[in-house]
């Protein structure tokens, strides 16, 4: 009959662990845990009720002893886990886009495909390639062209400049001298010209003088001297050889002087039209740029000869192109994720987070496959989950995927967060909670006697006992209400 009782209190005190939800491992010193001892405690009354009439019964009647449960203090070894589950998602996810703007040729692959790296997953049209091609070649001649036209139109001005500036300082100094040499001619020939006028006004006064004579030879002979100064002033040899120098400066100088203004206009148009410093930068920065741009798309339009390339095995998970439609630059083709560094996604409570550290090992469950796990990162912020629990992001590491993993399906995952071993453990139920702190009873020659203990970590039946008590000693299981230190009790060893 103890036999099936016993069994009835533990068919009792397993269904609270059935109904316990994932994430919500118990904590001995947390609310949780006090909750849930209470829980079992008011269970288990039932059948010691049921267990001391059975006794006071067989002890005739006689209420004098209380009947306890007890269990010895034993060195064992206790891991506690948390159990929970979660959603398999990748670590790596690697987007495609277009690097050219070419008509799509062929798409071996959709959506859902696994696939293997180095796997061509979209190509381009071949024909519409070799035209992008030569378009962008073309573009290349023709901004190096621009490029050696610009250069070549500036050192066009900056010589027509230099030319002009050197010109001036010639042509201002031909026309000073210029000036100078016609002047000193005209100073020539006018003082020639005084000179036999003045003889004329002479040879006239002296006529005057011989005026009544006039058949005398003197007389005579002045007249011939006058006609002869008269032809000197209008056909001198020397006025006339002046004179025609004259003209061949004058015409040099209005040459000079022309040429100098021709000079001065391209000076100002040459000054006008050169290039900058800062002009000449831009230009050559600008050339550069086209350079590196026109290198930049051949290249990557020979990279498209190859098509999209897979990078790593894993699943196609979205699809945008098309066979035959043409994708603009910098759209996005296709989505890989990763089936080789996978994860599963869980969400921790608040009872579990001071328990769950990175690196600890865990058991990861998906479609009846286990594999291994370890904690990889624990989010620093916490969100609400859809109970409007605030719950932290933790990702569980699978370290030895395989070709059966299935992204976005539940796993279950338990992780290791702690692991003891030949330490002192008694059942859970044993440790109670007051105001003074953790406690249990133990039974010294059938009395009972309460020690202060301090806990370590627990399972959902054990907990590690760090102070307190030695191994053999009989500690009781089921605290009802009533027991006080120094009862004498009745054993009923489990």
């Amino acid at each position: 009959m103890f036999g099936k009782k016993k069994d009835q209190i533990e068919e009792i005190e397993k269904k609270p662990a059935k109904e316990k939800k994932p994430n919500k491992e118990k904590k001995p010193l947390d609310e949780a845990a006090k909750k849930k001892r209470k829980k079992i405690i008011i269970f288990s009354v039932v059948g010691v009720i049921i267990l001391l009439v059975i006794l006071l019964k067989a002890c005739g009647g006689n209420g004098a002893q209380a009947v306890v449960s007890t269990a010895a203090v034993t060195t064992g070894e206790i891991e506690q886990t948390i159990n929970t589950s979660g959603t398999v998602t990748t670590e790596k996810t690697k987007s495609y886009f277009s690097d050219v703007n070419v008509k799509i040729g062929n798409i071996p692959v959709k959506a859902g495909d696994a696939v293997k790296e180095g796997d061509v997953l979209v190509s381009y049209d071949a024909e519409a390639l070799e035209n992008e091609k030569q378009l962008a070649e073309l573009k290349a001649e023709s901004a190096e062209g621009s490029y050696s036209n610009s250069v070549q139109g500036n050192n066009q001005k900056l010589g027509n400049l230099n030319e002009a500036t050197v010109n001036l300082e010639v042509l201002e100094q031909q026309i000073k001298d210029t000036e100078a040499y016609i002047t000193n001619l005209e100073n020539k020939i006018a003082k020639k010209k005084s000179d036999l006028a003045y003889e004329g006004s002479l040879l006239q006064i002296s006529l005057l003088d011989w005026k009544d004579q006039p058949n005398s030879d003197e007389y005579l002979n002045l007249q011939k001297l006058i006609q002869m100064n008269t032809y000197e002033q209008q056909n001198n040899k020397e006025i006339k050889g002046w004179e025609d120098e004259l003209k061949v400066y004058n015409k040099m100088l209005s040459d000079y002087k022309e040429y100098r203004s021709e000079m001065k206009s391209q000076k100002t148009s040459a000054e006008a039209g050169k290039m900058t410093a800062g002009a000449k930068e831009q230009l050559e920065a600008d050339n550069q740029t086209k350079k590196i741009e026109a290198a930049n798309s051949l290249e990557k339009l020979e990279a498209a000869e190859n098509g999209i390339v897979a990078e790593f095995d894993g699943v196609v998970t979205a699809m945008n192109a098309v066979e035959g439609g043409t994708v603009a630059i910098g759209s996005q083709i296709l989505k890989l994720e990763s089936t080789e560094d996978v994860m599963v996604k869980i969400s921790v409570t608040k009872y579990d987070l001071d328990k769950i550290a990175v690196g600890q090992k865990a058991i990861i469950t998906i479609g009846g496959k286990e594999y291994q796990g370890e904690v990889s990162k624990i989010n620093k912020m916490a969100e609400k989950n859809n109970s409007g629990a605030a719950v932290v992001g933790t990702e569980i590491k699978i370290t030895n995927p395989d070709s059966d993993v299935i992204l976005g399906v539940e796993a279950k995952v338990v992780i290791s967060t702690a692991k003891e071993a030949d330490v002192i453990i008694v059942p859970v139920t044993a440790v109670n909670v007051d105001m003074d702190g953790e406690f249990v009873y133990v039974v010294e020659n059938n009395v009972l006697v309460r020690k202060p203990v301090v806990t370590g970590i627990s399972t959902d039946m054990m907990v590690q006992i760090t102070e307190g008590l030695s191994e053999g000693e009989q500690v009781v299981t089921e605290v009802t209400t009533g027991l006080a230190e120094g009862m004498t009790v009745a054993v009923m060893p489990q």
